[in-house]
């Protein structure tokens, strides 16, 4: 099982930095760490605060409790921590004054460098209105000028961006840090797989510490659902369905367009009729604003649009997270099955949608592994910053890979490809197909515009792709994120 801390070098050398300046100014600097539920936010803050050998306060919010209660745990939590020098004279407070409990904190600050841990923090400010203010308050006239590192944690993404927004009180006054999950090659070192492995093991892990945790070392992904498949408790269900119940606790019509979409849907009309009712479909005037929360707010849904050098339609929505495109695509009824003893019939449904959901929720993947070898100088094409794909209204082409100086409408397209994530490798066939495709793409040359074949199985024998043209392998997409 994964029992160490795995990952997370860069953003424990961000976290690093900001103690280091702290330490060397002797004044305060905040910081807003946000990210999904499960993502790893405290396990890292902690790790962190282990590693810094500095007196430090980590205090964690329980939702629905009173602004007294709030009050209280902080206090107590101070009490307890290693930054003042007596626990024992903290006052206690029965009043949920934020003002008075952030001046308890200042007193109890040291004279060196120290850490202040908030965690949960829209919790606070949704049982207290005047929370933003207070916290505001306190940062300038008592924390801001002495050497501490606030870190303020948070899982409600639109909640911590609203935190620092312009038109809020703390304003300006902290940097912002947003936490993904653990990229491939940090997956494939957290249960010890390489290659293909470690891609299928992020796939369905969506790279979310609480799930390899429970994930035996040299274990595949197929192994690792076959066994999950028996526990109905396991943390590949309860994971995705507590972030559900945390962002969408009633089925109401954001749920329903989030479900449309993890079941397959990816066009605006196709979403529209699945989530609609026995009257049609919802009416774009309803379903336009929801996909909006979906995709800028709640941040559960990607929208991908046409890369080309000219503008193109339509637009296609995935869910964001794999973890939870596979519970709402598939997991779910697998669940459904082990809660009634048929695990069996759970496995034979994984087996069947195995090859056909692994096949497309490895597209984003692949192309956000170019990107990156692109940023990186790793790729034939140094113009490339943007990699996406490309459809007409028809679907007919879809080309998977293309590869521009920028988007979604490119100056030049460096490459155009295809993703092939099956048994078999890339043949002849899918050669002339892509050579045919991708004539239809707006600023396709063929002259100056490369090929990229991003195979699971590499090519078949006796294929050659001409020179300059590049074939991408599972061993390319996890390298594109070791550092």
């Amino acid at each position: 099982m994964v029992s160490d801390f795995i990952g997370r070098r860069a953003e424990l050398g961000l976290l690093d930095k900001r103690l280091q300046r702290v330490a060397a100014t002797g004044r305060g600097t905040a910081l807003a760490v946000r990210g999904r539920r499960q993502v790893g936010k405290s396990r890292l803050v902690q790790e962190f605060c282990d590693r810094a050998t500095v007196p430090y306060l980590f205090s964690t919010a329980t939702k629905g409790a009173s602004p007294v209660e709030a009050v209280q745990t902080l206090l107590a939590d101070l009490g307890d921590s290693t930054l003042p020098v007596d626990g024992g004279l903290i006052p206690g407070l029965t009043s949920g004054s934020w003002p008075d409990a952030f001046k308890v904190l200042a007193a109890a600050l040291p004279p060196g460098p120290s850490i202040v841990v908030l965690d949960e923090l829209p919790w606070l400010a949704e049982q207290d209105s005047l929370f933003d203010g207070a916290l505001q308050t306190a940062w300038d006239r008592l924390l801001s000028s002495r050497p501490v590192l606030l870190l303020l944690l948070g899982s409600d993404l639109h909640m911590m961006e609203r935190l620092t927004a312009y038109d809020r009180p703390f304003y300006g006054r902290a940097d912002n840090l947003i936490l993904g999950p653990l990229n491939p090659a940090d997956t494939g070192s957290a249960v010890g797989l390489a290659g293909a492995d470690a891609i299928d093991a992020h796939l369905v892990s969506g790279g979310l510490p609480g799930i390899l945790r429970t994930w035996p070392h040299g274990t595949t992904a197929l192994d690792f659902l076959r066994s999950e498949s028996t526990d109905p408790a396991a943390a590949l269900f309860s994971i995705p369905e507590t972030a559900l119940l945390a962002e969408f606790p009633t089925p109401d019509l954001a749920r329903r367009v989030l479900e449309a979409v993890g079941a397959g849907d990816r066009t605006h009309a196709n979403i529209a009729a699945t989530a609609g009712s026995r009257d049609g479909g919802l009416p774009s005037g309803t379903l336009s604003p929801l996909l909006q929360r979906l995709t800028m707010e709640k941040q559960v849904l990607s929208i991908d649009e046409p890369l080309s050098t000219t503008p193109g339609k339509p637009a296609l929505y995935r869910v964001a997270d794999s973890n939870l495109r596979l519970y709402l695509g598939v997991l779910r009824t697998v669940h459904e099955q082990a809660r009634r003893g048929r695990p069996e019939a759970g496995m034979r449904l994984i087996e069947r949608r195995w090859s056909s959901w692994r096949g497309r929720a490895v597209e984003p993947l692949v192309r956000e592994s170019l990107e990156l070898a692109g940023l990186a100088g790793g790729l034939p094409w140094p113009e490339v910053e943007v990699v996406g794909g490309w459809w007409n209204r028809q679907f007919d082409p879809e080309v998977d890979l293309i590869g521009a100086d920028r988007g979604p409408v490119a100056g030049k397209l460096a490459f155009a490809g295809s993703v092939k994530w099956l048994s078999t490798p890339f043949d002849r066939h899918d050669l002339d197909a892509l050579r045919g495709a991708v004539t239809q793409v707006p600023g396709f040359d063929r002259a100056g515009t490369g090929l990229v074949v991003a195979s699971l199985n590499g090519l078949a024998p006796g294929l050659e792709l001409q020179a300059g043209d590049l074939l991408w392998s599972p061993e390319d997409v996890v390298a594109a994120w070791q550092v």
